[in-house]
Formats: C-alpha cells, structure tokens, sequence
C-alpha cells in the first residue's frame, strides 16, 4: 500500500513540476501584438469598388441540378468590359459558364492557378441595401457576392489587367479559375479541372477562398491575423430512417418510429463516437495563435506538448467552433414523419449532417453512425458525401511562397494555418495538386462572416487594393520560386 501511495504522491511531484514548467516557460516568452493595419488608399479603392460594384449587379444566384450558362455567358460580357486586356492577351476557355484564362509563362512546371467562383448564393429576407444594389457607401461596397466571393474574382483578375498593362510576362504559367456552381457543389470546378488534366497540367499552387484576414478570430485574440486554409474537411448528409405499420395515435406504441429516432439522437449527443484527436494543422494553428493571447491562451496553446491530452477532452464541450477543430461534428438539419397530426408515421426520418476530420475520415465516420442506428433499429441512407482533404504541408516550398507573399504584402500580419470545417471548390483541385491554399487576401470582421450567406452581405473597400496587391505580389513570386533562397 506504501509503494502505491508514494507511486501517486510522485506523479502528482512530476505533474506540479511539469505544470511550473511550463508557467515559467509562457512568463519568459514575450507576448506579441498584431500590429498590422490596412493602408488606406481612397483613389484606388474606389476605382476598384466601382468594378465590383458592376459584377454584383449582375446577378448570379446558382441553383443545384441548372447549369443557367446562358446567365453567367450575359455576367462574361461584363467581365470582358471590365478587363479588356485579360481578355485580349489571356487564352479563355469557358465550359458550360465557368471560366479558365490561361496566361503563357516562360516556363510550365510550377503553374500557378487563381481561383474564385462567380455564384452566389439566395438573397432572401430585407436587406438595409438591395441585395443586387452594388450600392458603395460608408467605405463599403453592399450586395450579394460583394464579399463572398467576386471580391476575389474581381481582384485576380484586376491583377493580371495591372501587370498585363506593365507588360509583364509571368515566368510560370498562370491559371485563373472560375467556376459557376460553387454554391450548390456543382459541375463547374470539375470540368475545369477535368480541362486541365487534359492538358496535362499539374499546378504548383492552388490559391482558393476559404481563409482570409479575420478581424479576432478567436475570444481573446485582438487585431487581424491571415487564417490560411490549409485542411478543408470533407462533408456528408445521411437519412436516418425508422419504419413502423403506422396505425392511429390514440393507441400509441411504446417504440414509434419518431421514439426511436429521439432516444437515438439523444443517445448520439450524449455519447458521441467521433475521436477528439489535435492533429498537425490544428496544434499548428494554435501554438501560431498562442503568443497573441491572454496568459491562460499562451500557457495552453503554448505548451501543448504538457496539456494536449486535457486540451483533447476539454475542448468540444466548451466551444463548437473548437470541437469542429478537433473531431467530425454530426449536425442534425432536418427531420419528416407523418402528415397527419393524428396518425402514427410508417416512415420517419432525420438527417445528419457531418464534417469529416482526416483521422476519422468519411467511410469511419459513417461507420460510427451505423452502429449508432443500429442499437435503435434505424436503416441509415447516405444521400451524399466526399471525404476531407489531404493536409497541405505547411513545410512546403509552395506554402513557403504563400508566406512570404503575405508578408510582403501585408507587412506584421501574423500568419496561421486554418483548418476549414466549410467546402470550397479547392477539394476539386486536389487530385492533381498537392497545395491546395485556401486564402482570401480581403479582411474579414463579424459582420462579413455574419453577412456571407446571410442578411446585408457588404466588404469593406479598404481591403481591395491589398488584395490586388496580394495576387500580383503571388504571380510576381512564382518568378523567383526556384530561388534557393526559398527552398
């Protein structure tokens, strides 16, 4: 009994010393400050935000199963208007609305493709400016895309007009992408890539949305950080179906098919089977983040090393947006039964959206579900799904490029690697490139995510002619990839 006690007793010595450690290790790190701000430069940002202005007032709203290309062949004629030289010296393809320019560079093994999707999604609801006004007031730019994402669209594009101007010749070949059914996971960014395979082109970077310059990402983070995509999870929906001989409510049984889909959900909320594990994109992302926080940021995300394991199981119940870092998340979204208010359903069902995380990707994930179900005699139907992504490596070269163009452009930025719980045609692009970035170079607040499929969707003008800058600054880049200096 001795042995035990003093086996205990020097546990708890090692874990106060582990514990002292590291409180002494975050007191002797300097705390940092993100310190960098957009440069104001009212002349270019209008001129800019009068271009996207046009492109929002044009609407594109894509609608799952219609390819519309009539629509989005209309939105090109203001495309070509904006842009003449792109379109006079860049090579267009344009596959059932989407769009491919293809820009001759001196050499075609490292090409470098942009990308940015032209729908957006259902304008519903009163807006304080029409959703298709283009309206540019207050130093904003309002409407329907304006943010999410023909920002992007107009800003690549608005690069290469600037750089076609100078004369520049790209020393890699540049893609710029553009699909038209981004919103509904349509065919668009398929066929482009389908395209590209067919001419044997295996991109060096893939820069796509998804990250961007977020104003406080995270409680106790203050001032703006470049969150770069570099995981994007993959998604599925299944129908969870309970079966029954129906009958008459008055007589009900003790196991009705909608029972038997609560006590399962219940069951699944309570005791969800998906592992909570902090793999290398999310550590990665908090140790980047940790020296901007408060202390408990800097003692926690800074030594993780020490308290990972209670990070692991700490984590998914006080925060959402944390868990879905951490672990596949099951969403229930929708849910049907019988039509009539007194009689008992032969078929009910839910569905159960997931977002798969890489280390318990789609088929295991699914597989969780199953037993789930099965405890409750529920049949399990997968409408859809598609596993997540392979990991960018953050130690790249092709992310090393990524990095220094933000710095140059966006000098004191701190950047962190992201990982995406939402979609993006990027996914599309990973079978034949192995740097698929997710980054928006325009910077987004809680009101632009809050406007981003929802009510009043509006960007601010000031991060325009940065985000021209950026994609100038990438091509520009490409010249000196092969540089030793950034291998």
């Amino acid at each position: 009994m001795k042995i035990i006690l003093w086996i205990v007793l020097g546990i708890l010595c090692l874990l106060v010393l582990l514990v002292l450690i590291a409180v002494i290790r975050t007191l002797l790190t300097p705390a940092k400050t993100s310190e960098w701000e957009p440069v104001m430069d009212p002349e270019r940002e209008q001129a800019y935000a009068e271009k996207l202005a046009e492109m929002i007032r044009f609407e594109t709203v894509s609608y799952k199963g219609q390819i519309q290309r009539e629509k989005f062949l209309e939105f090109h004629k203001i495309l070509e208007k904006l842009f003449p030289l792109v379109h006079e010296k860049l090579e267009k393809t344009e596959i059932d609305g989407s769009l491919l320019y293809y820009w001759k560079g001196k050499h075609s093994d490292k090409p470098l493709v942009l990308m940015g999707h032209q729908d957006v999604v259902p304008a519903e609801g009163k807006w304080e400016h029409e959703p298709f006004s283009g309206d540019i007031e207050d130093g904003k730019v309002w409407g329907r895309g304006s943010a999410d994402t023909k920002c992007s669209v107009m800003s690549f594009l608005q690069a290469a007009e600037e750089l076609l101007a100078d004369g520049f010749v790209p020393e890699q070949d540049v893609y710029l992408s553009s699909s038209n059914t981004e919103e509904v996971g349509g065919e668009g960014c398929p066929k482009l890539v389908a395209e590209l395979k067919k001419r044997g082109v295996t991109p060096f970077i893939v820069n796509d949305e998804g990250g961007s310059i977020v104003t406080e990402p995270m409680a106790g983070l203050k001032g703006n950080f470049a969150m770069v995509g570099v995981l994007e999870k993959g998604q599925g929906n299944l129908r969870i179906i309970a079966r029954s001989n129906g009958g008459h409510s008055s007589y009900p049984p003790k196991d009705s098919p909608i029972v038997r889909l609560s006590k399962f959900l219940v069951d699944l909320t309570k005791h969800s089977p998906m592992k909570s594990i902090m793999k290398t994109q999310a550590r990665e992302m908090f140790e980047n983040m940790a020296p901007y926080g408060p202390f408990w940021m800097r003692l926690l995300f800074g030594n993780i090393w020490l308290f990972k394991p209670l990070l692991e199981i700490l984590m998914p119940s006080i925060s959402a947006q944390a868990a879905a870092l951490l672990r596949t998340t099951v969403a229930p979204t929708m849910q049907a039964g019988s039509d009539g208010c007194n009689v008992l359903p032969q078929e009910a069902s839910l569905v159960l959206n997931l977002r798969y995380i890489p280390h318990q990707n789609m088929e295991e994930s699914n597989a969780a579900i199953k037993r789930f179900a099965d405890k409750y005699k529920l049949e399990v139907e997968i409408i859809d799904a598609y596993p997540a992504c392979e990991p960018v490596d953050t130690h790249s070269e092709a992310f090393h490029v990524v990095e220094e163009t933000i710095r140059e452009v966006f000098p004191k930025l701190p950047i962190v690697p992201y990982v995406m719980t939402g979609g993006t045609d990027a996914r599309f692009y990973q079978e034949i490139c192995d740097a698929c970035i997710r980054f928006s170079p325009v910077v987004y607040g809680k009101a632009q995510m809050k406007g981003m499929h929802g009510l009043n969707e509006y960007l601010d003008t000031y991060s325009l002619p940065g985000a021209v800058d950026y994609y100038k600054a990438l091509i520009r880049r490409n010249v000196v990839c092969n540089d030793d200096s950034l291998q």
